[in-house]
């Protein structure tokens, strides 16, 4: 079973590991997705509505047509109701006549001024053809149903986006003269003019002036005027069918959102249940089967959060049986520590007294460099994670560590052997002194291997964008089966001439470690001579190349 780790409350230090629950009803994810996507079709939507020019190109054919009427009208009015060549007034008679012909099937207004201003025929005032016009009455005492006020705060919410034109205020008074309409001032003047005028309730109406002329002389102004419910309909009901698409639009858009949020929401929540069983270390959740063969971000986090996940239980592993190993490593020489200062109390023999003593100081030094290393090594994972790597030339690094080898004393007379290679070749990034203590360590140990007068062979080689370190000693080699065993921690296979306990067994283990946490390899293998004999041990040290 795997520990469960405690923290303290008084510390102040400790992290909430309380189950967090992910059961939400609607995830405000799947919510930004809609909102999002909605928003971008409404805007789209009223984009349509706000800039559509359909209300104004209405506008622009009735008044193309609406000039045409009333030139029609006017050029009938100056040939008909003129009494010959000289006539300097409208025959009233004759007008009324073909105004009432003319404008009365229609529902335009025709009124006709004079030079000096006067009105002097409306078509509203004439029988016409004697119509009854029947309108429906509005019943007593009735409320608009929900459906009829929500289309008509529709039709005021549609008809807010659609821009209008300005336009001056409708006049239609008794007693109202030419003077009142800017565009029969300019009719008068011989131009037809069009005019857009807004009504009391905020409906517009076109006013066509077109000067009466007989022989080039304007006689009057005809003031043909025509209402815009019709293209308020149609407006209207083209509104209501782009509202109609957008709203089949948005829902579809919701349904495809909603099936978006699903098949990211949900694996994300399975995703994080199973980070949250890890974190309260219930069972062994090491991979996300159900996600692994997405081949999308999803994909990418669930094999992401397995490997993850897998690291962390081989480290807490690692962690569980590297404390195994210092407390029986620690045993030993607290046991046979034990042992000396017992037997030292039951004697009193001064030869004895001294082997016990001698004891006890090599299981002090002992102990020492058990904890020394056991240190390092507990350093060396935040220091790999915290640390930064720079640029680091491994052809002078190897140069400067092969030379304070060179310089020191050797007792023994082995030589540490460098070849010459160029600077710049073999540059890496890298953390430089947990790199130096790699090769201090294998330089060491194939020291402590090699006879006296031995030669500790370095080398460099480059193999596409990797280097391979190599460094070999002329001892006896490694025992059969034990080129893996030597990595493992508090491993120790020392030769005969050295002290027993003056290695931890911790410095392979520790150059493995960095060397990958570098992106690299370590292995070990035993040199074979011609004869086939074994001629010293080789360690290869595989690292990348800086790109």
């Amino acid at each position: 079973m795997r520990p469960q780790i405690q923290h303290s409350a008084a510390s102040g230090r400790g992290r909430d590991i309380r189950p967090r629950h992910y059961t939400r009803g609607l995830s405000p994810l799947m919510v930004r997705i809609m909102v999002v996507n909605s928003m971008a079709l409404l805007i789209l939507v009223g984009g349509v509505l706000y800039l559509n020019q359909f209300r104004q190109n209405l506008l622009d054919e009735r008044i193309d047509a609406l000039l045409v009427q009333g030139e029609i009208i006017a050029g009938a009015l100056g040939e008909s109701a003129a009494g010959g060549a000289e006539a300097t007034e409208i025959d009233l008679a004759p007008a009324r006549q073909i105004i009432t012909r003319l404008v009365g099937p229609t529902d335009n207004r025709a009124r006709v001024f004079a030079t000096d201003g006067r009105l002097i025929a409306d078509s509203r005032f004439l029988a016409g053809d004697k119509r009854l016009i029947e309108e429906a009455l509005p019943a007593l005492e009735t409320r608009p149903s929900f459906v009829e006020q929500l289309e008509d705060g529709l039709h005021r919410l549609l008809d807010s986006l659609s821009p209008r034109p300005a336009s001056p205020p409708s006049v239609d008074r008794p007693g109202m003269r030419g003077s009142d309409f800017m565009e029969v001032a300019t009719a008068l003047e011989g131009v037809p003019t069009a005019q857009l005028r807004m009504r009391a309730d905020n409906r517009l109406v076109i006013n066509i002036a077109v000067p009466i002329q007989r022989f080039r002389r304007v006689l009057g102004v005809l003031l043909l005027t025509a209402q815009t419910e019709d293209i308020d309909r149609i407006v209207r009901a083209e509104q209501m069918l782009t509202v109609k698409v957008f709203g089949a639009a948005l829902f579809a858009t919701i349904l495809l959102s909603f099936f978006l949020g699903r098949t990211l929401v949900r694996p994300i929540r399975v995703l994080a249940r199973a980070a949250e069983r890890v974190r309260g270390g219930i069972g062994r959740e090491e991979n996300i089967p159900e996600f692994a063969e997405r081949m999308d971000e999803i994909g990418d986090l669930s094999r992401s959060l397995s490997d993850m996940t897998r690291a962390l239980y081989n480290q807490i592993d690692a962690v569980e049986q590297f404390a195994a190993d210092v407390a029986h490593e620690i045993k030993n020489p607290l046991s046979s520590m034990r042992s000396a200062l017992e037997t030292l109390e039951m004697t009193d023999k001064p030869d004895v007294q001294a082997r016990l003593f001698a004891i006890l100081r090599d299981d002090v030094k002992r102990i020492d460099r058990l904890i020394t290393d056991i240190s390092d090594a507990s350093r060396l994972d935040a220091e790999l994670t915290r640390g930064e790597m720079d640029e680091l030339d491994l052809a002078i690094m190897l140069n400067m560590i092969v030379d304070a080898y060179t310089t020191a004393n050797n007792h023994r007379g082995i030589e540490v052997v460098l070849g010459d290679y160029e600077a710049g070749v073999f540059v890496m990034k890298g953390i430089d002194m947990r790199l130096g203590q790699i090769w201090r360590n294998l330089i060491d140990n194939a020291i402590s291997f090699s006879p006296e007068d031995g030669t500790v062979t370095v080398s460099l080689t480059r193999r596409g964008s990797r280097v391979i370190v190599t460094v070999e000693d002329e001892g006896p080699g490694m025992p059969e089966g034990a080129e893996e065993k030597i990595f493992s921690r508090f491993y120790s296979e020392r030769p005969d001439t050295e002290a027993f306990g003056s290695h931890s067994g911790l410095g392979l283990a520790i150059s493995r470690q960095v060397v990958e946490a570098h992106g690299g390899s370590i292995h070990a293998e035993n040199k074979i001579a011609d004869d086939g004999s074994v001629s010293g041990a080789r360690f290869v040290v595989e690292l990348p190349l800086l790109k």
